[in-house]
């Protein structure tokens, strides 16, 4: 377990609005010396808060103008359709997210293709085709005004 501070508050607030910022600048914003920010980065990289570092890339720019969240129920609710599902969907290059959820479906997908004609196949020959699959239902984002995902 990491100790919980202002300054562990703080790195980890700053990295994840600006992973790639330079120790010596983040260590100047929280107001530590740089070797001190750097051990504590590394303390929270080896505890496994800080799972890694990714870019955030315009889905857009690259040709995915069509987003979704997608809800889908399943007919048996077993670990093996369960698993059978995620494996499928692990193989859906259109599927950007998974999410195991409670309520009245078991998975949210965070789903994105260049524009609805593509999306209409990957419904029909992806989703539509699992035989696990017994509800589908789309909701299509018309706009983020916030977002934090990284």
């Amino acid at each position: 377990m990491i100790k919980k501070d202002k300054y562990n508050d703080r790195i980890l607030q700053e990295l994840s609005k600006h992973g790639r910022i330079a120790n010596t600048e983040l260590a100047e914003k929280i107001g530590l010396s740089a070797s001190a920010c750097l051990r504590r980065v590394q303390e929270l990289e080896h505890s496994g808060v800080i799972k890694g570092y990714r870019a955030i890339l315009d889905s857009e720019l690259l040709g995915n103008g069509f987003i979704a969240y997608v809800t889908v129920g399943l007919g048996l609710h077993t670990k093996d359709s369960q698993d059978a599902f995620e494996q499928a969907i692990a193989n859906a290059n259109e599927v950007k997210e998974c999410h195991n959820v409670t309520g009245s479906f078991e998975y949210i997908l965070r789903v994105e293709t260049s524009n609805l004609k593509t999306y209409k196949t990957f419904h029909t020959d992806i989703l539509g085709t699992l035989p696990q699959v017994n509800t589908i239902t789309t909701h299509v984002v018309m706009d983020s005004p916030k977002n934090e995902r990284a």
